[in-house]
């Protein structure tokens, strides 16, 4: 299949250059001038497209190229972005930064690579002139195929980006297009977006800030020539990625809350292709799990923050622990691993697995990985595999020994998650796309819990 995306990708010189501020700018802009925008976010952050698409109101989705294979890649794009007007990229810390201090694989030049998507560098120009200039042809020259094909300009004067732009054009004679500038905006930071963008002060405050930067971006940046840009792309060639679509459909719960807030958008996609019904539900709020139920799903968060709201809520320990006892097929990734340990420091948590969570201070087993199976379980058989990637500051005195998990370039490996035929629960975080056939056993598992259970007339599904 062929499918024309007109896309544009914001790449950074280095994290702290501002190519959030410029990327949440661009599209705050271009969803005001009434563009059906979508949003990528180039790794495996969370975070970015939850803030895309909660409070920009951009269609938002993950690109990333160690999760998925090229094709995978493009398809997930292509699918992503087939019914928008135009998708902006974000990228992830500097241009070229990979995995490993020496590597361009799984960064966002790789992503650009793949995509043939055309780039757009944000230099941080605070405090340079010049220099600028350098740093451009160093990006433009480090790799001949750089995508690169627009600059522009963070925390600069307008005075010096009209000198800048000029030379810019004079110097690298059309090899690369100055786009604009921003200046700085104290007022406009977005460096506070890690709690979920839930409480209603947070999203009414952070709507403000994109307000005026998206205001900012009409008067300084060449938004006409990144939309050329975005228009002039090739289309994008991929084959299908297959799921089955089974003839039964199941019901499965996912906690959604501020302590549960972490999730793939195309990983609970793949479930509803398949025929599934995500049913959402609160661990904080709601006081047991959704009626008539297949499946659970325990996604990543912040439950250590919220650890005594959690605690208090005893009715739904028991109706997650009764569940999970009685056989519930159920992933709880990271904060939904720690959510089934005993314990969150002091606070008694739903006790189905052994093992209390504590804080180590820092960040523990940080990274991707590549998560292979020691035992036949629900997600796969012995030996198979998963590509996938840990962040969390909390550690639990039992984290499981079903996966070998193995970082790719130092060979540094470890033992994860507690699996069985009815549960994954473990540290790393995955995506389907990654290994479809996860999530088909997935699905599987769920249609055995639904026929295990047809006819028993039960009001509740536990």
């Amino acid at each position: 299949m062929e499918a024309v995306i007109p896309r544009i990708l914001f790449a950074g010189t280095n994290s702290g250059c501002g190519k959030t501020t410029v990327t949440c700018a661009v599209l705050q802009a271009l969803v005001n001038r009434g563009l059906r925008v979508g949003a990528f976010k180039c790794g495996p952050d969370y975070i970015d497209p939850m803030f895309h698409s909660r409070i920009i109101g951009a269609k938002s989705a993950n690109l990333d190229s160690y999760f998925f294979d090229d094709n995978t890649l493009r398809f997930l794009l292509a699918r992503n972005g087939g019914d928008r007007d135009v998708s902006v990229l974000e990228g992830v810390m500097g241009f070229y930064d990979g995995m490993g201090l020496t590597s361009t694989q799984a960064s966002t030049y790789s992503v650009a690579r793949i995509t043939q998507t055309p780039a757009v560098l944000v230099v941080g120009a605070k405090g340079a002139s010049l220099s600028i200039l350098a740093m451009i042809q160093g990006f433009l020259d480090f790799c001949p195929d750089s995508q690169i094909q627009g600059v522009i300009l963070n925390q600069c004067g307008p005075s010096t980006y009209q000198s800048l732009a000029e030379e810019i054009q004079r110097r690298f004679a059309g090899r690369v297009r100055p786009l604009g500038f921003l200046p700085k905006l104290t007022d406009c930071t977005l460096e506070s977006r890690h709690l979920g963008l839930v409480t209603a002060g947070e999203v009414e405050n952070l709507q403000e800030k994109l307000r005026i930067l998206a205001a900012q971006a009409e008067r300084t940046i060449d938004l006409d020539g990144l939309l050329q840009l975005a228009k002039a792309t090739p289309g994008i060639c991929c084959d299908p990625v297959e799921l089955p679509r089974f003839g039964e459909h199941v019901r499965i719960a996912v906690a959604r809350d501020r302590a549960f807030c972490f999730y793939y958008a195309d990983s609970l996609e793949a479930l509803t292709r398949m025929g599934a019904e995500i049913i959402p539900f609160s661990p904080l709020t709601d006081s047991e799990l959704p009626e008539n139920i297949q499946g659970l799903y325990l996604g990543g968060g912040y439950p250590e923050l919220y650890a005594r709201q959690l605690s208090e809520n005893a009715s739904m320990r028991r109706s997650v622990k009764n569940a999970l006892t009685r056989g519930l097929p159920c992933i709880a990734e990271c904060g939904g691993f720690l959510y089934l340990t005993e314990a969150i420091a002091d606070f008694p948590m739903v006790g189905f697995l052994s093992g209390t969570s504590f804080d180590t201070g820092k960040l523990t087993r940080f990274g991707y990985v590549r998560l292979r199976a020691k035992t036949d379980q629900m997600l796969c058989k012995a030996g198979e595999e998963i590509r996938g990637h840990e962040f969390h500051h909390w550690d639990c005195t039992q984290p499981g020994s079903a996966f070998t998990a193995v970082k790719e370039l130092s060979g540094k490996h470890w033992e994860c998650a507690v699996s069985t035929p009815t549960l994954y629960a473990g540290f790393p975080h995955f995506h389907f796309y990654a290994n479809p056939s996860f999530a088909v056993n997935f699905y599987r598992a769920c249609l055995k819990e639904k026929e295990n259970y047809a006819g028993t007339h039960r009001s509740h599904g536990y």
